[in-house]
This record gives structure tokens, sequence and C-alpha cells, in this order.
């Protein structure tokens, strides 16, 4: 039985007149008594699944401040003795165990925008396209196509995008493109990912410690 203490959640009980009331999801109050014990039933199993969530929520919160923190005092101790830094110019860092059966990896991601040479670049690919044949180069043709197929919020796809500018392309406005397209790329911030893994021993394949609620 674990000893883990959920979240105050409030009840949904008013009192009027000495008597109680719950109001419905347009905001009128209803007599207790007159609602459905089915509907107070699922209403007490959701107030204490959310104040489990609520206090579980806190507590990741608390883990990912304390994991900076420790991970951090560690790097400076680090550094003031040994004169040392962890990790790489972007900051991706590795600690492991002496026995090697636990590390943490923190990763850190670069957050990126594109500037208008974006649509200079696309422009040019556009040309590019409308002089091949239709039955010419239909890797790229098709890669172009998916690049710029904006999603939901109406951006390109990145993972795409990278791989197009990966490619040799005996084309002075493929080239054009791609450099419009460089020069479109800006970084706008960076985010932190901790990936936290253990195993069994030296041999054994790595298994992440789950704390995604979709992924537990």
């Amino acid at each position: 039985m674990s000893d883990f203490s959920p979240a105050a959640v409030p009840t949904g009980i008013v009192e009027v007149n000495g008597k109680p009331y719950m109001a419905d999801a347009k905001g009128a109050l209803m007599p207790v008594e007159l609602i459905k014990p089915q509907h107070l039933l699922e209403d007490e199993t959701v107030r204490k699944i959310m104040g489990f969530a609520l206090a579980l929520s806190e507590q990741v919160k608390r883990f990912k401040e304390h994991t900076f923190e420790d991970l951090g005092a560690f790097d400076a101790i680090l550094e003031q003795q040994y004169g040392l830094t962890k990790g790489g110019p972007k900051g991706n860092r590795t600690y492991q165990t002496h026995d090697g059966l636990m590390k943490i990896e923190v990763r850190v991601n670069d957050l990126m925008d594109f500037g208008p040479e974006l649509q200079v670049g696309k422009a040019l690919l556009d040309e590019c396209l409308n002089e091949w044949s239709a039955d010419s180069r239909p890797e790229i043709r098709a890669l172009i196509t998916k690049t710029f197929n904006t999603d939901k919020e109406g951006q390109v796809n990145r993972a795409l995008l990278f791989t197009m500018l990966s490619l040799e392309v005996e084309d002075t406005r493929w080239n054009r493109a791609m450099d419009a397209i460089r020069e479109a790329i800006r970084v706008v911030g960076s985010k932190t990912y901790y990936r936290i893994q253990m195993r069994s021993a030296p041999d054994a394949p790595w298994t992440s410690v789950t704390i995604d609620l979709a992924k537990a």
C-alpha cells in the first residue's frame, strides 16, 4: 500500500440554508439528494484520481528542479576542484554510476524558428520543380512537397528540411535555395531533457525509468 498522499481537492459540495448542493456543468445548483447515485460515485472517483494526479504532477516538478540543482552542484564541484566540465559545447552531458548500471543523460535541444529567407528558398525550389520534367528526380520532388506541406501550426517539416539540406544537387538555383534556407534558420532558445536509464548488468541493454504517464 503506497503512502503517497493526494493533494486536497474540493468536494464540490456547498451548503445553502444548511442543505448540501452541488453545481452542474452549467453552474446551476442541485440538491445532493436529487443527484443520481452513479453520478455522485463518478464525481467522487474523478476527484480522488485528480487528487493523486495533482500531487504527482507537483512531485515530478520538484524532481526536475532537484535533478537540475543536484547535477548543477556536481558540475560546479567538478569545475572548482579539477578544472573540468561535463559535456560538449551544446550542453549535452552523461552521468554514470561507478558500476555502470545507472546513468542520467542531459540533452539540450535548440528551439528553432525560420526567417523570411525560407520563403525565398521555397520560391527557388518551386522554379526547380517547374523546370524538371515530371518523370525526373521523383524522390526530390516528393521530398520538397512533404517538407513544405505545413502542419496544423503552419510549420514546415523540420526533419525533412534538414534531410533536404544534406542532399547534393547539381543545380544553381537549388544551391541558392539551400543557402537561403540555412540563413533562415534561427535559434530562439533551448529546452533541456533528462533521460534516466538503468540495466541489470554491464552487458545488459539499457531500460529507461518511465516518468511519462503515457509510457508507464
